[in-house]
């Protein structure tokens, strides 16, 4: 067999058996090796930057990672902000990206950059595959890497002419002691960090319990919540969680707000900040005449475990040190009343809440437009909540694409602002192609609010018509609608809190995705 069959075959043995691709001319020896793979499913997606947020949002709720398939450095280049995502998360992706051939190298051919340079921006993990003898203890090896503690994106540069080389026999398969692609947890805190952290807990000083990575799961989330309920802590996620379980019957626990302001806020007065698997909080960006750090003068920070699988660990262990007979009350079921007239960012919230499904998995990237989604559906069925690690926008709908294809058992709710969604709109295509269940509440204010409130925030001036101009989608007003349409997923525009919740229900009575353009005015003008 040829080198791109034992990277697939090696990648298919070690549990990597999704594979999300735009590939070009440097990769078809490895796009012809899936007719001899037949485990491996290939996703085709229009644009690199859908490859990458699929495969994050896959791992996800997989817990083992995808591939992707990209080709050369432009090709990289297109899917570098979701792996920048995937990075802050703390996802594991296997990243394949395909190379001129390496007698081809020297001739600086028009697609040729520095390839090396551009993956060593986002990912843990990179390796160039210098023959196909070795692919199959390379494939391995970046199996390991995004597996192991933390999760990472692990690349490996495939030259061209090492995919269609003739590999070994001995080149399929992970070498003994390899580590399986389900993601490895570290599951043995420090105990030192942990006793250090109660007897902070036990100062009678005000304390605060920030959680992260995996502790934001149910036996994180039940063990933070028995510390917080045993010694009256403040207890908080990080803002932006890689995967939240949340709703009736797991401790309710809110996140650090995004805003300086607010953050601020609720770190007043805090003299111990407690960190299991998040990191110590700062801004977003820095704005003048104000700190970056957000730890108040004279807190002493305790981080019980990085984020790299051990927080929930930790948090049981120091559970059980300072809460050893306590239980924490739990989110009791409740929704909103379903609203009636024109539709607001709080009455989509409230129609958001009261439909919700059992199970469903939400991908948020609502942005302005979602503030009201966190206290809505608090005491909804029990569900996952991913959000927008990293920052860069156009992940939700990549993200939602491929948590359907990890969960194909569970409805995936996409809640989608409408500037951010144009970033990564082809998604729309894959998930028609591959019969997904995502359904995507699109919401159409017809602006950037977001950088509307940044204008302010930065100290600019309040902004005349040519840079207000810059903020503004509404001329030509975007037709999602019509857009949905055209790539073959279903679409209805809802201006009235009875249009959406009607939507919806249609939505979760059919099979496939669905689109829901919810035109909301903007929060901030």
């Amino acid at each position: 067999m040829n080198g791109a069959r034992a990277l697939i075959q090696t990648l298919v043995d070690g549990g990597v058996e999704v594979c999300f691709a735009n590939p070009g001319t440097s990769e078809m020896h490895v796009v012809a090796a899936l007719d001899a793979v037949p485990r491996m499913r290939g996703v085709l997606t229009l644009f690199e930057g859908v490859a990458t947020g699929a495969a994050d949002g896959y791992a996800r709720m997989a817990d083992r990672p995808a591939a992707t398939l990209l080709h050369l450095g432009p090709g990289l280049g297109n899917g570098l902000a979701n792996l920048h995502n995937a990075r802050r998360a703390g996802t594991p992706v296997v990243n394949i990206v395909g190379d001129h051939a390496t007698f081809h190298k020297r001739y600086d051919a028009p697609l040729d950059s520095d390839l090396d340079a551009i993956a060593g921006t986002v990912s843990g993990w990179v390796r160039r595959c210098a023959s196909s003898a070795e692919i199959g203890q390379d494939v391995a090896a970046a199996i390991a890497a995004a597996t192991g503690p933390p999760g990472r994106v692990a690349t490996l540069i495939l030259p061209a002419d090492v995919s269609w080389a003739d590999a070994a026999a001995d080149a399929v398969g992970a070498p003994p002691g390899a580590v399986p692609a389900a993601r490895r947890l570290r599951d043995t805190p420090g105990t030192g960090a942990v006793d250090t952290a109660a007897k902070a807990l036990g100062s009678g000083e005000p304390c605060l319990v920030l959680i992260g990575g995996e502790a934001t799961r149910e036996r994180g989330l039940h063990a933070a919540a028995r510390i917080a309920a045993a010694t009256g802590a403040r207890l908080l996620s990080e803002t932006f969680p890689t995967r939240m379980e949340r709703g009736a019957g797991l401790p309710p626990v809110a996140r650090l707000g995004y805003l300086a302001d607010l953050a601020v806020h609720q770190l007043t007065g805090i003299r111990h900040l407690i960190l299991a698997g998040a990191k110590r909080p700062v801004t977003f960006f820095g704005y003048p005449d104000k700190p970056s750090d957000l730890v108040p003068d004279g807190c002493q920070v305790h981080e019980v475990a990085p984020r790299d699988g051990a927080a929930t660990a930790a948090l049981e262990a120091l559970a059980d040190l300072v809460a050893s007979d306590v239980r924490a009350p739990d989110a009791t079921g409740s929704r909103p009343a379903l609203p009636t007239g024109t539709l607001t960012a709080d009455s989509a919230a409230a129609v958001v809440g009261a439909l919700l499904p059992e199970g469903a998995i939400v991908v948020d990237e609502a942005i302005t437009s979602g503030t009201g989604l966190a206290a809505a559906t608090a005491g909804a069925p029990r569900h996952d909540w991913l959000t927008l690690t990293g920052g860069a926008i156009g992940y939700g709908l990549p993200a939602a694409t491929g948590a359907a294809l990890a969960c194909p058992d569970r409805p995936v709710w996409c809640l989608q602002a409408d500037g951010s969604a144009m970033y990564t709109i082809s998604a729309l295509w894959t998930q028609a192609r591959e019969g997904l269940d995502v359904t995507t509440v699109l919401y159409q204010n017809s602006a950037y609010a977001i950088l509307r409130l940044e204008l302010t925030r930065v100290g600019a001036a309040a902004g005349g018509e040519r840079a207000r101009a810059l903020f503004d989608l509404g001329d030509p007003r975007l037709d999602f609608v019509q857009i949905a349409g055209g790539m073959g997923v279903p679409a209805v525009r809802a201006g009235a809190a009875e249009e959406l919740a009607a939507a919806l229900h249609r939505a979760m009575a059919e099979p496939g995705p669905h689109l829901i353009e919810a035109v909301v005015p903007a929060l901030v003008t």
